[in-house]
């Protein structure tokens, strides 16, 4: 994929031989699209430098178009974010979200519904989670007006268990699972 016979060394240049959109490609032609990638993975694609992958890497962090996180003291991996995925909300997701009692009025409500829905696509694209994925993955884009995560998943987690195909567990830290529905 690399124009003019490119090595992929850390010459000057190297990262112009490598267009973002080819590193976004690599996401997109992958088999398993759930599995997050490193950047062993894309120099491994792309024949590029660890560098130049790490540099356009965050370029697509940075446009929002990937999400990233550490997965060791020195490991990092990165994954197109659901919100960017094709699947949109179904309109029974909303309705189900409008029947479950939460927190708060008007704007404050709607963003917590926002919320819950974001939490139950999660579990639905993530059929074991605990609660600490929840709080990493989700929270952040959705804090629907909680000053904290522990406060948001106080008001989220009990809505989220009374959704259908939701199985949450019976001890405290344990692993959600989603069934179908």
């Amino acid at each position: 994929m690399i124009p003019d016979g490119g090595t992929g060394s850390d010459t000057r240049g190297s990262e112009t031989r490598v267009p973002v959109r080819d590193v976004h490609e690599v996401f997109e032609q992958r088999e398993d699209r759930a599995r997050p990638l490193t950047a062993s993975d894309i120099m491994e694609a792309l024949d590029c430098s660890r560098r130049t992958a790490h540099n356009k890497l965050n370029e697509l962090v940075d446009e929002g178009v990937l999400r990233t996180r550490k997965v060791g003291s020195r490991s990092r991996v990165w994954w197109v974010p659901i919100e960017n995925s094709d699947r949109q909300p179904r309109a029974s997701d909303r309705r189900l979200i409008e029947d479950v009692d939460l927190p708060g009025t008007g704007k404050t409500l709607a963003a917590r519904r926002e919320a819950l829905i974001a939490a139950y696509e999660y579990i639905q694209h993530y059929p074991e989670a605990k609660k600490s994925d929840f709080l990493q993955d989700v929270y952040p884009d959705h804090p629907a007006e909680f000053e904290t995560p522990e406060g948001w998943w106080n008001a989220i987690q009990p809505a989220l268990a009374e959704l259908p195909g939701v199985d949450p567990p019976e001890e405290r830290g344990h692993i959600w699972h989603f069934l179908g529905g």
